[in-house]
């Protein structure tokens, strides 16, 4: 018997890891990227379920579908980009179908928070022809993920789950039940090779499957209570999704809305009838005019502002901005421009319509807010070797991780980010195509294993002299600290195998390997000096730490500074420590101001005490007992 519900306060996040555990998810397996990774963080901790950290979000997506193929109820979760990489494996997923419900979590970023682009994945649906769900709130989260795995069985489909930064980061109110879905035993692993074998002879039989499937799932939106309508007044009628929706009964409190919990494939007929009963009607959306465009060539009339025309560009969205995130703020000074609104306060004033401002970047909320420019933590394992690649002036491609800040002020120690596991293959083309100078590419340890290998492997092969730095710290530390396969511990807390990096770069073939200590300057600085003079490829692997992690927040040792030693050199502030300051006393020859530590952010690294020119820099302890003497 079905116990009571209970009312929860949880992050959209936590929701779908709750719906996940719901619908009877017995394999998850991700790739951590904000704002997707706590999802399966939660889930992992959840009784009776196999979650994982995998290398990367194609394998992901493989382990998923190879559960589901098992006939288990299957989960892969990631950041929007990730389905980039995973992209190989979900169109061949969407091709065969599988034996139990397949899900797969695109947490979009739009703004940008913590990503190199804001890409609708939206369109990712389309392209593979699966259908897309897009919540607008906890409940919504939970609700669609149950429903999706049904989606899931009943069309024989993959499921794209979209939710965005804003519902996966806020919390509110939704109903948990205790009871899980129990699947029944699976059958025999399947042998059905024209399902699930894709050679060209059988993908060619699968795709007029696929297109009928997508038909079937046409019908079922028009039906589901996942779209529904809220009518309200007809003067003005709203077509939204996602967490536009919660702006639109903001902005709008007196319209009727049709909210589209399937962004994909979308209710024609359902659309159709909302439209033909209101006045004005408009599509609110945050990113592309995805629905937008597909509502225009069903024929529907869709509001234009006075003094707007399609023009030359018929992708730009008629109202609303395409670029950045929404709120409610943006929403309703778009409105006002438009003549949907009157004007108010806090508004802009109503402007002519011009085919570019759908791309104008929004007004954002944080306009009286000090800036806040992000920077390595005190006692980064990082810093050293970016200060030493600052003085060396050579080309620096960079990656995606905590390590990409070495692109900051005062370090400045970056030329290239583009994606993960970039960096190698970047700095390669650049010594391939002739340019005379020296090429380093540094990336983490995780990305590494992420997409780095392949890289590297394409180096020693191609035989260029790129010098790759792996900074090995022990972890996936820009999304939280999450393990890796050189951690020693899977997701779930399990001892595990650790990938020896040192021994895998040889086995690549690079032959010039050498491992050092993180925070030793000296030492990454002659030895990169040493290799700038032999002309193959090498490898430097800077092993220390992250110094957020317990075992080493454990051993922080604050530094100071001798006062009466220091000279104000500024040699200490080119490395960028947020524990280094500016004093007000200024050095009494050069009138430059002298350092001092903040003793609550130091965390006792000595990277400062090793490019002081003067020892001026020791730890606390040392520095009184100095006084005292």
């Amino acid at each position: 018997m079905t116990e009571e519900l209970v009312k929860r306060l949880l992050s959209g996040n936590e929701a779908l890891a709750r719906g996940a555990w719901e619908a009877g998810v017995e394999v998850a397996s991700g790739y951590p990227g904000t704002p997707s990774t706590e999802i399966l963080e939660v889930f992992a901790k959840m009784p009776n379920v196999y979650a994982e950290w995998a290398p990367n979000e194609k394998v992901a997506l493989d382990v998923a579908v190879g559960a589901a193929y098992a006939g288990k109820r299957a989960l892969a979760t990631m950041k929007h980009v990730g389905v980039n990489v995973a992209a190989d494996s979900l169109f061949y997923a969407a091709f065969t179908g599988m034996e139990a419900g397949l899900v797969i979590i695109s947490a979009d970023d739009p703004s940008m928070h913590s990503s190199q682009n804001e890409q609708d994945n939206r369109n990712y649906a389309k392209f593979a022809r699966i259908p897309c769900l897009d919540p607008a709130d906890s409940q919504e989260a939970k609700d669609m993920m149950i429903a999706a795995f049904e989606i899931s069985e009943t069309f024989d489909t993959p499921v794209l789950l979209r939710p965005t930064t804003r519902v996966c980061h806020t919390s509110s109110l939704l109903l948990a039940s205790p009871d899980r879905y129990q699947a029944p035993d699976p059958k025999k692993y399947p042998r059905n090779h024209a399902k699930y074998v894709m050679v060209p002879a059988n993908a060619r039989g699968r795709h007029p499957v696929v297109e009928k499937r997508l038909e079937k799932l046409a019908a079922f939106a028009e039906e589901t209570a996942l779209n529904f309508v809220e009518q309200r007044s007809t003067e003005l009628g709203i077509i939204t999704n996602g967490i536009a929706y919660q702006y639109a009964r903001e902005v709008f409190p007196e319209a009727s809305v049709l909210k589209l919990g399937i962004s994909y494939p979308l209710p024609q007929n359902m659309i159709r009838d909302f439209a033909g009963k209101m006045d004005k009607v408009i599509v609110l959306e945050e990113l592309d005019p995805f629905i937008e465009e597909q509502v225009l060539l069903m024929g529907v009339d869709l509001y234009k502002p006075d003094g707007w025309t399609r023009g030359q560009y018929p992708h730009f969205k008629s109202i609303f901005p395409m670029i950045g995130e929404l709120d409610p703020k943006v929403v309703r000074t778009y409105a006002v421009r438009a003549g949907l609104l009157p004007e108010n306060i806090g508004s802009k004033p109503k402007a002519e319509f011009a085919t570019s401002a759908r791309v104008e970047i929004p007004v954002m909320l944080t306009e009286n807010l000090p800036n806040r420019p992000p920077v390595l933590c005190p006692g980064c394992p990082h810093r050293s070797t970016f200060y030493i690649l600052n003085k060396l002036k050579r080309p620096i491609n960079g990656d995606i991780g905590c390590y990409t800040l070495g692109v900051v002020p005062p370090l400045s120690a970056m030329d290239t980010c583009g994606c993960m596991g970039a960096s190698t293959g970047v700095a390669h083309g650049g010594v391939m195509a002739g340019d005379s100078e020296r090429h380093f590419a540094v990336i983490g340890d995780s990305t590494f294993f992420h997409t780095g290998v392949q890289a590297l492997m394409n180096v020693a092969y191609n035989g260029s002299n790129v010098i790759t730095i792996i900074m090995d710290n022990r972890i996936t530390s820009m999304t939280g600290q999450q393990e890796n396969p050189g951690s020693g511990l899977t997701l779930q807390g399990k001892p595990a195998n650790e990938v020896d990096i040192e021994a895998l770069v040889r086995a690549i073939g690079i032959k010039t390997v050498k491992r050092v200590e993180a925070y030793d300057v000296d030492a990454i600085e002659s030895t990169l000096k040493e290799w700038l003079k032999i002309d193959e490829p090498a490898v430097l692997i800077t092993d220390h730490a992250c110094a957020l992690l317990p075992e080493e927040r454990k051993q922080y040792l604050a530094l100071d500074v001798i006062e009466e030693d220091c000279n104000g050199c500024t040699l200490c502030f080119r490395i960028g420590c947020p524990a280094i300051i500016k004093s007000e006393k200024l050095d009494e020859k050069t009138q430059r101001p002298l350092a001092e530590i903040d003793p609550l952010l130091c965390t006792g690294c000595e990277i400062c005490s090793q490019v002081c020119p003067r020892d001026a820099i020791l730890f606390r302890e040392q520095v009184l007992a100095r006084l005292e003497n």
